[in-house]
């Protein structure tokens, strides 16, 4: 079946599948056919570059049918690389758009859920991943319930029932509760994973109500689906371990927690217990009314302090009222003459003395001396009585009233301190500092208003030893 074909080849394409063992494989592909190539271990030792997936090259060799499997290779002998390919250039266009729109940032991302009610798996109901899936579910979450979600993973058309499918399990969160979503399928080719490296998809995921975790091919594969995903897991496998707790790790944490509690709560209750036997002990919780006792003596002693610290208050507030009373009551007269008198007794035996004097001495000289004396003498008087009557005018009551102070006085001239007195003595006079009003009780406690006919009374102003003034109030 080669007949036809020359000895030598050369073949332009782009890599995809490549596998570097012992000999190297790959599949060269354009927009409409693949072929399958091998460069074996002694031509690879001298190729001066390496075929990776996305690459552009230009490979010679040979090409060999094998009729048995009705299989076409290309012996490769060399490999030339001319650039990037176009599937590689659409990806990393492609990355470059999503990421600018901070699909690929990790702040985006939304955390897993640690104990997930239902998760939703969208693969190919034929695929090997949905059992590996469900297998490791089973062994370590019992209680996680699943829902597959079937889709193509591979194929004209995929990307979009892929999308499809994604939403539709979103759709399943908000009615049935689930709480994850899982894209996953087995390894292949670049080209069998490319409906993953499709914006739709990469978008259906971004809009997903719930995290989404991807688990698409081998580790070594990267599609823009993980890039997007809010995890990305290498085995579909891994996956399933991620989004499901193991329940024998939590049955021992649970038990390691219990062991925990039950020793704090025992530790716990033999400390109440110890507080509880050292309260029983004490004399007042023995015998509680000791205490009742101690407060109810405590307080008699506070309230009989009380009534002796108050009456004794109320005995010097009586005492200091009295007091001021009486020298409000004192007229204020009384003490110039007590001054006057004793001033006159001085002057009496001074003319005594001096008249003695003057016998036993030279009378023109005694005389001089004498004048000098009196003058002194006189002279002193003079400035102790201007002293004690301005003294007397300062405290005196007239001053007391010229401030704006009365004072009340029965018909006999008595001091009225309280309104009881006043309801048993009928007229009373009030006294101002320039005047006075008579009235007429009339009714306990309460002074009556004045009497029509009455006027203010003018009282009678007399002029004191030293010529001023005064008011004869009482």
């Amino acid at each position: 079946m080669d007949t036809g074909l020359p000895a030598r080849v050369r073949v332009v394409g782009e890599v995809s599948g490549a596998r570097h063992r012992t000999h190297w494989y790959f599949d060269l592909k354009d927009e409409s056919s693949v072929v399958s190539c091998v460069l074996f271990a002694s031509a690879a030792a001298r190729s001066p570059s390496v075929p990776e997936d996305g690459r552009a090259v230009v490979v010679s060799g040979r090409v060999e049918f094998y009729a048995k499997g009705g299989r076409t290779t290309l012996i490769v002998d060399r490999v030339e690389p001319i650039g990037e390919g176009a599937q590689d250039r659409a990806f990393r266009a492609l990355c470059d758009e999503l990421r600018a729109l901070g699909w690929f940032d990790e702040t985006r991302k939304r955390p897993l859920p640690v104990f997930p009610r239902r998760v939703a798996v969208v693969t190919s109901r034929s695929g090997a991943a949905l059992q590996d899936v469900l297998d490791t579910a089973r062994k370590r979450s019992p209680g996680t319930a699943w829902a597959l979600v079937d889709a193509p993973m591979q194929g004209q058309g995929a990307g979009v029932r892929i999308a499809a499918a994604i939403e539709g399990a979103g759709r399943l969160a908000r009615a049935e509760g689930v709480d994850a979503i899982l894209v996953t399928r087995g390894g292949g080719s670049r080209e069998d994973l490319w409906a993953f490296n499709e914006r739709v998809v990469a978008q259906a995921i971004v809009r997903s109500p719930v995290p989404v975790v991807a688990a698409i091919g081998h580790e070594t594969d990267v599609t823009i689906a993980e890039l997007v995903a809010d995890a990305r897991s290498a085995t579909p496998t891994q996956a399933a371990v991620r989004l499901t707790p193991d329940r024998e790790a939590m049955l021992e944490q649970w038990s390691s927690v219990a062991r925990r509690l039950s020793s704090a709560t025992s530790r716990r209750v033999g400390e109440a217990e110890t507080r509880i036997e050292r309260l029983e002990r004490r004399p007042a919780v023995r015998r509680p009314e000791l205490m009742l006792i101690a407060r109810r003596d405590r307080a008699a002693a506070l309230r009989d302090r009380l009534v002796s610290v108050s009456t004794g208050l109320v005995r010097d507030a009586q005492v200091r009222v009295e007091r001021a009373g009486s020298k409000l009551a004192r007229a204020p007269g009384s003490d110039a003459r007590r001054a006057a008198t004793r001033l006159g007794s001085a002057s009496a035996r001074l003319e005594s003395a001096m008249r003695a004097r003057l016998l036993a001495r030279d009378p023109s000289e005694a005389a001089m001396r004498l004048k000098r004396a009196a003058a002194v003498t006189l002279a002193r008087a003079a400035r102790r009585e201007d002293k004690a009557a301005r003294t007397l005018e300062a405290v005196g009551p007239v001053a007391v009233l010229r401030r704006g102070f009365t004072v009340t006085l029965d018909a006999e001239g008595r001091l009225v301190r309280s309104a009881d007195e006043a309801s048993e003595r009928g007229v009373l006079e009030t006294r101002w500092a320039d005047g006075s009003v008579r009235s007429r009780v009339e009714g306990s406690g309460a002074a009556g208003p004045t009497p029509p006919a009455s006027k203010p009374s003018r009282r009678k102003r007399r002029t004191g030893d030293d010529g001023r003034d005064q008011m004869d109030l009482f």
